[in-house]
């Protein structure tokens, strides 16, 4: 049974989808929606480091600070992201939340509707004809729906400092949209320059824009010319300045040392154990696409050490791209999405290393785009064959089948939206935010630790005890651990296991280090109360030490000395 050619469906609803502005405007109504309750959210994980205590965002004026001086992992290297922070600061400082948020869902509906628009350019290509081209402004209005609402958006919506993920969507949709238009109009230098700068944006937001230019000839290939000859007999110059992006972010990653030390090789995590790990979350990833249920806001550093760990995701993962790689020949446009997936993701989920969270959710920001477009082009295609099958021997479609794609979008999406609405609220406070987490999953020992810091700073010293014993039974060796539960024992009164705690924080750090000088620091206060002025003296030195401008053990050492009657020695003796 061939598919059905009649008008289908969406086009059937009525004439006003004719127009794009309707279907443009039902996006970010809907996306509106289902995040109005996101405003509230506090600053949580990354955001205390890249928002509240990131002193390059502090002074809009000093341009040249905002662009070159972040120092916090998250922001460093990316000068458009920190600008972004920078203007938020600006208008709300580092207390109210609500301009933050209200930033972000912006970035997040502008990406929607770029991605509205570059699958509606794409689908009235030719090459579509026959198959989707009639249906080309509904399709496009289902993709950009589903993947605005999309529970798994949550992450790179709602947690603030995440915004780096729409920032760069912006950026990646907006070149290729530029490249689309070029290569389909009659005056295309405009669109290729424009798309060129756009590449460049997207470079100094986030990594991941690398893959811009691939996926981009990519797409050239198999929509828009028959061959690659043929491209670089059009387009050599496009491509040629899409690839110069590429000297500018690898003079960004540079500057920003692996990222601050947190992503590259030789840090501690080898290329192979990180990728065997990748296998089984890109599996989880593509099960959260279809099933969002359980989100997970932090996965901790999981790495899989055994072989039966990996196996059936690694079959799986490869059997889903050689099929990817078959449908290049029989169905381009399946190939094309399939792999663009692998090809998005491929910078965060493969063999360089990121040490300090081998998994996350908003890493799919980009890459749901391609799987939601896959995904709802065959349900469209399934649903035409249904509908067809009903076809009156005239030829003309019965009525209730012609509703048939908007019940199905309206539900998918309805479901979805609500789900992300209740998302929300677990990022109404950090505490339920952690405690889902670790309900979710246990294994990550960085949000026992969160939800010890959250009662610690409630004043529940004793709750605060049990997470941080939890969190280092998982994790033995993590100095913030150990040291905040030496915070917690100082609270509750034990002050010798408080003293063996510093102890055993002083003995993991490096010499010299800022966590070395607070625990020598901590440490002298615990003996103070103990009555052990000496010793605490010694503490309070050896802090000072280790950072010769720690002003609070400066104020200790002549407190105690004042005490012992020693306040004419030198101070760093």
């Amino acid at each position: 049974m061939t598919l059905m050619t009649e008008t289908s469906s969406f086009q059937k609803v009525g004439p006003s989808f004719s127009n794009v502005a309707l279907p443009a405007c039902a996006i970010v109504a809907a996306g509106i929606l289902v995040y109005s309750n996101s405003f509230g959210g506090p600053f949580v994980l990354d955001d205390i480091g890249a928002i509240v205590q990131n002193k390059s965002i502090q002074d809009l004026s000093k341009v040249g600070t905002v662009l070159t001086g972040a120092t916090h992992a998250t922001v460093i290297g990316r000068p458009l992201l920190n600008l972004s922070l920078a203007v938020n600061y600006w208008l709300a400082g580092s207390e109210g939340v609500w301009d933050y948020h209200a930033v972000n869902l912006a970035a997040h509906l502008v990406a929607a509707i770029l991605l509205f628009a570059v699958v509606h350019r794409t689908l009235l290509l030719p090459v579509m004809a026959g198959r989707t081209q009639r249906d080309a402004t509904g399709l496009a209005f289902a993709v950009s729906l589903i993947w605005a609402v999309h529970p798994l958006q949550t992450e790179s919506v709602t947690y603030i400092v995440q915004r780096a993920e729409s920032l760069v969507a912006v950026f990646y949709f907006l070149t290729l949209y530029c490249v689309i238009r070029g290569a389909t109009g009659t005056r295309p230098t405009a669109w290729y320059v424009t798309a060129i700068a756009a590449c460049t944006c997207g470079m100094t937001t986030k990594e991941v824009m690398v893959t811009a230019p691939v996926v981009i000839l990519f797409y050239d290939r198999v929509f828009l010319e028959q061959s690659f000859a043929e491209i670089r007999r059009k387009r050599a110059a496009l491509y040629f300045g899409l690839a110069a992006t590429w000297i500018w972010l690898a003079v960004l990653m540079r500057s920003s040392k692996d990222r601050s030390g947190t992503a590259g090789f030789g840090l501690g995590l080898g290329a192979w154990n990180y990728a065997m790990t990748q296998f089984g979350f890109i599996v989880r990833y593509l099960r959260l696409s279809f099933w969002p249920n359980p989100l997970v806001f932090d996965y901790g550093n999981p790495i899989a050490v055994t072989s039966m760990e990996i196996l059936p995701f690694a079959t799986t993962v490869f059997c889903l791209l050689i099929a990817a790689v078959v449908a290049l020949r029989y169905r381009p446009w399946i190939g094309f999405l399939g792999l663009s997936f692998f090809i998005i993701l491929a910078p965060t989920s493969s063999v360089v290393p990121l040490v300090t969270q081998t998994a996350a959710e908003h890493r799919m920001y980009l890459p749901l785009a391609s799987l939601v477009a896959l995904v709802v082009l065959l349900v469209h295609q399934l649903l035409d064959w249904v509908a067809a099958r009903g076809t009156v021997s005239s030829g003309v479609v019965p009525a209730t089948s012609r509703v048939l794609h908007w019940v199905t979008l309206i539900f998918v999406a309805t479901g979805l939206g609500y789900i992300t609405y209740q998302r929300n609220l677990d990022y109404q406070s950090e505490l339920t935010l952690w405690r889902k987490t670790a309900l979710d999953f246990p294994s990550n020992a960085r949000a026992y630790h969160a939800i010890g810091c959250e009662y610690l700073k409630a004043g529940q010293a004793s709750r605060a005890l049990q997470e941080f014993n939890h969190a280092i039974e998982l994790s033995p060796d993590v100095i913030p651990l150990i040291y905040n539960r030496g915070n917690a024992y100082v609270a509750i009164g034990q002050l010798e296991e408080a003293i063996a705690d510093y102890r055993r924080v002083v003995a993991l750090s490096p010499i010299g280090s800022v966590d070395q000088a607070q625990a020598y620091y901590q440490m002298g206060n615990a003996l103070g109360s103990l009555g052990k002025h000496e010793e605490a003296l010694e503490c309070f030195v050896l802090a000072l030490r280790a950072q010769p401008g720690y002003v609070d053990a400066q104020k200790m050492i002549e407190k105690v000395r004042r005490h012992l009657g020693r306040h004419q020695e030198n101070p760093d003796k």
